[in-house]
């Protein structure tokens, strides 16, 4: 596959009518995600946003198998579209049977169709609140010009977001947005915690959080409030 800057600007061209226009956000998200499929010409497109408890759910999707990457995700709490919602940059596999980086995952991924992901982090207020992905059921080598190409279209994603947030007239995806961020906020200051007491890196602090959460079968958010407080109280 090859994308040209032509193809990009063309694409951003016909994109950015929807900056301006009257259309709900929610079918802003899906005509980003129709574009962005049809300029990579891959298997499929989808929009994650986080929720409540850190997971990333489908807004919108060009393929069924979007859904499987949601639900792997979520159950084997690993995979390229959470690695880049959590480490806030651009994750690549180009062949997920020969990636070592999420075993659960791919084996259970490859299983469904599904091969190769390009997942970019979706930024708002300096902090990552979903994923824009493209996948491939075959091997699929993501080219420089194909990165480039996702992180535009997720800016433009990125705005209309922000334009959402922004905006006087809340919607409910709004509203669950502000509540995933809210708990974020709440995620981050427990990972934070586990960091100075025990000198732990963000990504050991945050499987720690997870692994108690599923021990304990309770919520991470819970769990990481929970670490919050302690801390606040022996402080």
């Amino acid at each position: 596959m090859n994308i040209s800057a032509s193809d990009v600007r063309h694409a951003l061209t016909e994109l950015g009518r929807l900056r301006f226009g009257e259309m709900r956000v929610e079918d802003a998200m899906h005509e980003i995600v129709q574009a962005t499929h049809a300029i990579f010409d891959v298997d499929g497109a989808g929009l994650m946003l986080a929720d409540a408890e850190h997971h990333l759910r489908n807004v919108a999707v060009s393929d069924d198998r979007l859904g499987h990457l949601e639900d792997l995700q979520v159950r084997h709490q690993e995979g390229p579209c959470i690695a880049a919602f959590e480490d806030k940059e651009l994750v690549g596999a180009e062949d997920l049977t020969q990636d070592k980086r999420w075993p659960s995952f791919s084996e259970a991924a490859v299983s469904r169709g599904v091969r190769a992901v390009l997942a970019s982090p979706l930024p708002y207020n300096q902090d990552a609140v979903g994923v824009v992905a493209v996948l491939s059921e075959k091997r699929h080598p993501w080219s420089a010009e194909g990165e480039l190409a996702l992180l535009a279209f997720t800016d433009l994603a990125a705005l209309l977001i922000a334009s959402m947030m922004q905006g006087e007239e809340q919607s409910e995806l709004a509203a669950q947005l502000q509540i995933a961020l809210n708990s974020r906020a709440i995620i981050e200051q427990a990972k934070g915690v586990l960091i100075g007491q025990q000198g732990l890196s963000a990504r050991s602090a945050y499987e720690q959080l997870r692994a108690q959460a599923r021990a304990e079968r309770r919520k991470l958010l819970a769990i990481s409030a929970e670490v919050v407080r302690n801390a606040a109280r022996d402080a």
